[in-house]
């Protein structure tokens, strides 16, 4: 600001009476520059979970990493790296570090991560997504040995699909799903449908049928209630699931042209699993 005030000043120096001209033209604006600025004051932040003081969700953490045998891989896309309100760092801070490990990117090559395509092909290895092929977890969980691995995806539906078909390595372990009918707590972000779960409910539940512990579920599930408690207290809306929406005659946008997004849709309505 100092530099920028000289150089207003050289240059009404310069044009003289030009200078003052222009001033008087302006209404008077020639002294504005002396004004103080006004800084900006960054409110206070936790330096565990990055978020301002006055709605930290250290509280409602472990004190400690929870004990698991089971290790998971999140393998994220990098467009939910961004997003403000995310679930993963919740899960992180809820579990040890080498229990819970997170890889970031669209593209996993055998070359490039050796260490996931060890895990891959790991015959204790399962990854959670859904699908006609897909055993649904908790018979798994009784004949699986322990300890394991489990890789969650997390993004949207589409980015999911995109990673999942496009990398080999995923379709080497066992693909598996959560048979549950528990709508998500996730109420601050719209899902396609009343089932879908955030990546840190399908984590918490999984943890919780291959350790034999519902109590893990509740604790990972804590800070996430907390995020979403704060945030409605702050002026964000309940987000129903598209699904919801659609039944309802409450979908608001503008219907899509593609035709196999407006199938999608339809199937949505008419209660058929997509």
């Amino acid at each position: 600001m100092e530099a920028a005030a000289a150089g207003s000043e050289e240059s009404g120096a310069a044009e003289g009476p030009v200078g003052t001209a222009a001033g008087r033209e302006d209404g008077g604006c020639e002294g504005l520059w002396e004004l103080p600025v006004e800084h900006c004051v960054r409110r206070a932040e936790c330096g565990r979970c990055r978020r301002p003081q006055k709605v930290c969700l250290c509280p409602f953490f472990p004190v400690h990493p929870l004990k698991v045998s089971t290790c998971l891989y999140i393998i994220q896309h990098p467009a939910e790296e961004s997003r403000v309100l995310r679930t993963v760092p919740l899960l992180t801070a809820c579990l040890p570090g080498d229990k819970c490990k997170v890889l970031i990117g669209r593209r996993f090559g055998e070359d490039r991560y050796p260490e996931l395509a060890a895990v891959c092909r790991n015959s204790n290895t399962l990854i959670l997504y859904p699908g006609a092929e897909a055993a649904n977890l908790e018979e798994v969980a009784l004949i699986f040995p322990s300890p394991s691995t489990i890789i969650i995806i997390d993004g949207t539906w589409s980015q999911a699909k995109d990673i999942f078909y496009k990398n080999s390595l995923f379709r080497l372990p066992k693909q598996v799903q959560l048979k549950t009918s528990i709508s998500s707590q996730y109420v601050i972000r719209t899902q396609p449908t009343n089932t879908c779960l955030s990546t840190l409910e399908c984590a918490a539940i999984a943890l919780a049928i291959m350790e034999k512990n519902d109590g893990i579920q509740e604790t990972i599930l804590r800070p996430l209630q907390a995020l979403c408690s704060f945030q409605l207290q702050h002026g964000a809306q309940i987000h129903h699931s598209k699904e919801h929406l659609l039944k309802n005659g409450l979908y608001d946008k503008p219907m899509p042209k593609n035709k196999r997004k407006l199938k999608r849709m339809e199937l949505l309505v008419n209660n058929v699993k997509i």
